[in-house]
């Protein structure tokens, strides 16, 4: 919304507010009810969460050719019921952007765009670096996530033509009642191909952190061990790409790949994880098909080794069609522990609608190892206390969306999924779990 615009300085208004409607039966497969039965928790439950994130920004013309700019801007949300974490009736209003930058060009045909404060930052694919702060819990809004901007973010890019280098400083936005005070560093080196394609890596270093680690026991009977601070000194190098326009018989084919090693000296840790997708599109068919059949791993802890080798998923970009593992088991499985065989199908019979239909196969990658900081703890057949599962098959999820532009300013989302249990999650409960179901129906305006 253009606000002023006079010798050089523009200034805009920027509103965005969404409400959303969400509906969840026998959530996390009713795990609580076999692992812990006096909880109270209820698998069955339905909530309306709403945020609103109003903001402003500015752009000024330098007479040397640079621009200065910068946004500020907050974020209020609640929550109305109980949502899937067994909290409800919470809100809070927080600061989301407030940055002030500068960008330009050189002599040389170099272009900079340096920025200091709170702001969003994605590197890559959002593998690593994406959601820069934490909805839900007591903030509200747990399935919208409204939040995305750093805490504290100094930014600087430097680019020559097609390649884009980004050095970066970030203090996640994190709730306070699980605050880790993470601090981040690294740099990301990209190359743009003007046909679509693009190569690049990004490096990561926790500067600091107390967030903790967990640790299989030996051999996978016993708790596992949970250190205080082992995310200090992480270091993850993650290298990305995706294919270029092919012609002839590929003309219609994209491929992408990922790949991210992961060290900690401190704590003798190496980890490690991948995707590689193919996609096709029925260019020739009604609605334009798209069909995109992918792979991801992220390495668990070994029980037989004393190495830590769990991955640390980081910041990533856990959207049903970004990097979640899952639909409903994103919720209850992070990156670590787990792999997936993804299919997702896509068909926009409009320009203004599109459907896609999401199948993942979820399974862990090493047994009796934490699959989620130690999820599913408890006592086996024998009497031994064991961490993780005893199968590697977690669940098969469905997932239909929806979404529909209604216009320019207002978008409507839709969509239904099931994650049908696995082996897994069968011999936590001891006998066939059911199914769990849900729902939800969300409008998003923007400005």
């Amino acid at each position: 919304m253009l606000l002023h615009e006079d010798g050089g300085l523009t200034v805009r208004g920027h509103l965005q507010f969404g409400l959303n409607a969400v509906s969840e039966r026998n959530l996390f497969w009713d795990l609580a009810g076999t692992t812990a039965p006096g909880s109270g928790f209820d698998p069955d439950t339905n909530w309306l969460e709403g945020y609103i994130k109003p903001g402003l920004s500015f752009e000024y013309q330098l007479d040397g050719g640079a621009e200065v700019y910068g946004k500020l801007s907050a974020v209020s949300s609640y929550t109305w019921g109980t949502d899937a974490f067994d909290t409800g009736d919470t809100g809070a209003t927080t600061l989301e952007e407030a940055y002030l930058a500068i960008r330009g060009e050189t002599g040389a045909g170099l272009s900079y765009d340096l920025s200091l404060g709170p702001r969003e930052l994605t590197l890559g694919t959002g593998m690593l670096i994406a959601n820069g702060a934490t909805s839900g819990f007591e903030r509200g809004a747990l399935k919208f996530g409204p939040r995305k901007a750093w805490e504290r973010a100094a930014i600087a890019r430097l680019s020559y033509r097609n390649v884009t280098g980004t050095a970066f400083f970030l203090d996640p936005n994190e709730l306070p009642s699980t605050d880790g005070q993470n601090e981040l560093a690294g740099f990301d080196l990209r190359y743009d191909d003007p046909r679509g394609g693009y190569l690049g890596a990004t490096f990561v270093d926790v500067l600091r952190s107390n967030s903790p680690y967990p640790q299989a026991a030996p051999g996978g009977v016993g708790a596992p061990t949970v250190t205080p601070g082992a995310r200090e000194g992480t270091r993850t190098l993650g290298l990305y790409g995706k294919t270029n326009p092919f012609e002839a018989a590929l003309e219609n084919w994209v491929f992408t790949g990922e790949a991210a090693y992961q060290w900690n000296d401190r704590i003798d840790m190496e980890a490690w994880a991948g995707r590689v997708t193919v996609g096709y599109t029925f260019a020739d068919m009604a609605w334009s098909p798209n069909l995109t059949v992918g792979y991801q791993t992220f390495s668990g802890d070994d029980p037989g080794t004393a190495k830590l080798e769990r991955f640390d998923p980081l910041y990533y970009q856990g959207s049903p069609s970004a990097w979640a593992t899952g639909s409903k088991s994103a919720s209850t499985f992070i990156n670590s522990n787990v792999n997936a065989l993804t299919l997702a199908l896509r068909v926009q019979p409009t320009r203004q609608d599109t459907w896609t239909l999401r199948y993942a196969r979820i399974r862990a990658n090493e047994l009796r190892s934490p699959v989620q900081f130690g999820q599913a703890t408890r006592v086996d057949v024998n009497g031994n206390v064991v961490s993780g599962v005893s199968d590697a098959h977690l669940a098969d999820d469905l997932f239909l969306e929806y979404s529909r532009i209604i216009n320019r300013n207002t978008f409507l989302t839709a969509g239904f999924s099931v994650s049908f249990p696995g082996a897994a999650i069968d011999n936590v409960v001891g006998t066939s779990a059911d199914p769990w179901t849900g729902g939800f129906l969300n409008v998003v305006v923007n400005f």
